[in-house]
């Protein structure tokens, strides 16, 4: 195993694409949380008191398009061993594909940790600096966002591993379609696709249900700190949801991946 982790870390280090991916995901992060946190101010609420506005959901909503690098991240890391044929020189130096995969799944998991925690800590930060300048002071009930509090840490946690799974639901649905831009449209259409067909449902029984185990909504919901009880899913059962899906998917991808020749 050791070996393994090794060689794909030199070869996720060593491609072009996965600096400006990871470099992507920390910006896009910080940037679209900023972007968005410096719209929203409290002059459309009754007083600035009464905007209710979940300040550390608003600065990590760059998350959302920030995900897309972590998902092509996930999804090149098997397809695009596939793509240039360099899959069987892979299995000739490591021939277990279960200790190939594991691999595969340990060095994306921790490249897309470290970036997505500089992305979330440099979007909580930036927000810290523009949430005040916008009526959100501690004043007017909205402390200034910390990473050492409570609710702020376990936000930002959570958006990372929710980068982190996201990436891993790619992998394993990469291992299982052996196509990088098929894995892509496949995760991507799963994540978006399923939360806009729950805003076309009339019955607000049957949207819950969609946000409730749609990935995207499910996950995101570990972002949210006030009126959690109004949340289809709680935080970190949210997150639960969006594991079940990653670990479907590599389970899938990985009896895929041994069960078929290279």
């Amino acid at each position: 195993m050791t070996r393994a982790l090794r060689a794909e870390w030199t070869k996720l280090r060593t491609l072009p694409s996965t600096g400006w991916l990871l470099a992507a995901l920390a910006a896009v992060t910080v940037l679209g949380g900023a972007a968005l946190t410096g719209a929203v101010d409290t002059s459309h609420c009754p007083s600035p008191a009464g905007c209710a506005e979940d300040t550390p959901r608003l600065a990590l909503s760059g998350v959302r398009v920030a995900q897309v690098a972590a998902v092509v991240l996930g999804a090149l890391a098997v397809g695009g061993e596939y793509a240039t044929g360099t899959i069987g020189a892979t299995l000739t130096a490591v021939p277990r594909r279960a200790t190939v995969l594991a691999a595969k799944a340990a060095v994306v998991s921790g490249a897309v940790a470290a970036s997505g925690a500089v992305g979330v800590l440099g979007a909580v930060a930036a927000a810290r600096l523009i949430l005040p300048r916008n009526g959100f002071t501690p004043e007017q009930g909205y402390p200034l966002l910390s990473p050492a509090d409570g609710a702020t840490a376990r936000a930002a946690l959570g958006t990372v591993l929710y980068l982190v799974l996201t990436a891993l639901l790619a992998l394993g649905v990469g291992a299982a379609l052996r196509d990088s831009a098929a894995a892509i449209t496949a995760v991507l259409a799963l994540l978006w696709i399923v939360p806009a067909l729950a805003s076309f449902v009339a019955d607000d029984a049957w949207q819950r249900r969609l946000e409730r185990y749609a990935p995207m909504t499910a996950g995101l919901a570990v972002q949210s700190t006030r009126s959690l009880e109004r949340l289809p899913i709680g935080p970190w059962g949210g997150l639960g949801v969006l594991a079940a899906y990653a670990a479907v998917a590599l389970l899938a991808g990985g009896v895929l991946f041994a069960a078929r020749d290279a």
